[in-house]
């Protein structure tokens, strides 16, 4: 059974920092790419970023360039997202998810099989 356990959201002021875990069992992430996700209310579910296997390879969605960064670390099958200059518009419920062998395409929710219970993120002005 795969699980994935997300933690450190909440609520920060516009311009902090916060960063995200996802811990996943049952599956070795070093085999899957990782990837992250949010959705804000009344608003579909947006690609955030994903990290390739071994983690050399990352991309995230032009709204957050510059401001997030995923990372990874296959020993403690863990990936991370951390956020900076926080914006009200990030606020969101945030997903961690792994990646399905069967697509190469990474930036919709359907190229994920697992998810994630999801974070709570408020950004506040």
């Amino acid at each position: 059974q795969v699980q994935l356990l997300e933690s450190g959201g909440g609520s920060a002021q516009a311009g902090d920092s916060l960063t995200l875990s996802c811990t996943v069992s049952g599956v070795p992430i070093s085999t899957r790419g990782m990837g992250w996700f949010r959705q804000a209310p009344g608003k579909g579910r947006e690609f955030v970023a994903v990290t390739g296997r071994r983690g050399n390879w990352t991309s995230v969605t032009d709204s957050v360039k510059g401001r997030f960064l995923i990372s990874r670390d296959n020993d403690k099958n863990s990936i991370y997202l951390q956020m900076d200059s926080l914006k009200p518009d990030d606020t969101a419920v945030y997903f961690c998810a792994v990646h399905s062998p069967a697509y190469g395409e990474y930036d919709r929710d359907y190229h994920y099989d697992y998810w994630g219970q999801g974070l709570q993120v408020t950004v506040s002005s």
